[in-house]
């Protein structure tokens, strides 16, 4: 999977992903949020999470190489896998507990953090192999 976004795209999908955690607590202090439109702001930090993951994963990294780029798809692969378990989990979680209208309905987003975590430890044990190798 080859980069599209250019190595900036990566830090500031980090910033988006730490404003969409926090802002919601700031704006429900200030009054913002209420039951009315709660599901509207869950939403929004929903696709704003999903963003930031987006760019984190199609940004070029500061030294892209095959190597990167190899990391990059077997951290998708990884994802798909660990994914898949942690959704049929939580699934059997909730039919064997009875609750069977609250199903997951955040699978990718909770697929597109554990990719972010899959390639972020990629990259860093590539960098440590590096380092052991000279």
């Amino acid at each position: 999977m080859k980069p599209l976004l250019p190595v900036f795209c990566r830090p500031m999908g980090y910033v988006i992903l730490l404003l969409s955690m926090f802002v919601p607590f700031g704006l429900f202090f200030l009054g913002k949020i209420n039951d009315g439109n709660l599901l509207f702001y869950k939403e929004c930090i929903k696709l704003l999470m999903m963003i930031g993951a987006l760019m984190i994963l199609f940004a070029y990294n500061k030294n892209e190489s095959k190597t990167i780029e190899n990391i990059r798809n077997n951290s998708t692969r990884y994802a798909m896998f660990i994914t898949v378990l942690f959704v049929f989990g939580t699934m059997l979680f909730k039919v064997s507990t009875g609750d069977i209208i609250t199903v997951d309905n955040s699978s990718f987003l909770t697929f597109l953090i554990i990719n972010i975590l899959c390639l972020e430890f990629g990259i860093k044990k590539a960098n440590v192999d590096n380092i052991f190798k000279k």
